[in-house]
């Protein structure tokens, strides 16, 4: 039997289509761009393909990812997290240190995350409070945490004493679906959904766009900028939980490179630094892209020294592209 399809029912759908398309552009281009790159480099390298490979590199891209989705909230504002590496780092040597002390792993992390927590609240509080630059006030903090990193544990590293803490990361509540793929999956469905469908998710677009136009119509904009702040510290520290559950080590300098990765990949992903413009997905595929290169480049056998020149090309270019991109709307 024939289906009729009604021609404004098609008619609406074209135009949802339309609109998912026009919205998610920029993401469906960096999509694309990574499976060109990937095949690439299986078309060098075979075993890029394989599904060991492929696993491997969604769990190494995984705590950057988390990570990546705080950072996105603060530059949504207009806003810059540089602490994020140091939260990583000296969350893991926390959590790490809480364990050789006899904690359980839940006190233990919830230790660590605490520190997300307070740095993140001490950003945002200095920040929307007190007036003073994002750049400087998370620049004074990450050099504060990346200093106490070191200091909790005299710059040593800690094995993790917990045999089962590994399940955090690679272990599985849902079967079939390993945890660093489902904290990725749930926090991107959360973020996006909060972004795009909650009033709290376009309040932020508009204090990114004009945060005194945004007070003048009413928007609470301290308070929202505070909890982006807190936010990023939070996800930060949560992905240094999971990074060393995948480990199963804490370092001080486990973070170090992660702060301007987490921003290249929000960046990558089509978000503004000027604030106003980003999605979720953008900024889980612009860490999967930097995960990509760093892989393929290992993979290659591009000396490791390269990857960070690599890395701020592919920068440069997305900020080109962005900004040509605006001048023709």
């Amino acid at each position: 039997m024939k289906t009729i399809t009604h021609p404004v029912a098609d008619a609406s759908q074209k135009r949802s289509r339309s609109r998912l398309l026009s919205l998610y552009r920029t993401e469906i281009a960096i999509a694309i761009a990574i499976i060109v790159m990937e095949l690439a480099v299986g078309f060098i390298v075979p075993a890029a393909l394989s599904v060991g490979n492929i696993s491997n590199v969604a769990q190494a891209s995984a705590p950057l990812v988390i990570m990546a989705f705080g950072v996105l909230l603060v530059v949504i504002t207009g806003g810059i997290d540089l602490s994020v590496g140091s939260v990583f780092s000296l969350t893991g040597m926390v959590t790490g240190l809480a364990m050789a002390h006899g904690f359980s792993a839940l006190a233990s992390s919830a230790a660590g995350m605490s520190i997300g927590l307070l740095v993140g609240a001490i950003n945002g509080a200095l920040v929307t409070y007190i007036g003073l630059a994002p750049f400087v006030v998370t620049l004074s903090t990450y050099a504060i945490a990346g200093s106490l990193s070191f200091i909790v544990t005299d710059g040593h590293s800690l094995p993790i004493s917990d045999p089962n803490f590994w399940l955090l990361d690679a272990g599985t509540f849902i079967p079939g679906v390993p945890n660093y793929v489902l904290w990725c999956v749930v926090l991107l469905v959360v973020i996006e959904l909060c972004l795009r469908k909650l009033v709290a998710g376009r309040w932020l677009y508009a204090i990114g766009s004009s945060s005194s136009s945004a007070r003048v119509i009413g928007i609470p904009v301290n308070r929202v900028r505070m909890a982006a702040y807190v936010l990023s510290g939070l996800l930060a520290s949560f992905s240094g939980v999971v990074s060393v559950s995948y480990i199963g080590n804490a370092e001080a300098t486990a973070g170090s490179s992660l702060m301007l990765q987490a921003i290249a990949a929000v960046v990558i992903g089509g978000a503004s630094l000027f604030g106003g413009t980003g999605s979720a997905i953008g900024a889980l595929l612009g860490a999967l892209m930097i995960t990509i290169i760093q892989n393929g480049a290992n993979l290659i056998g591009v000396n490791s020294f390269w990857q960070g020149t690599v890395t701020g090309v592919v920068i440069l270019i997305a900020v080109l592209i962005d900004r040509v991109t605006k001048a023709r709307r």
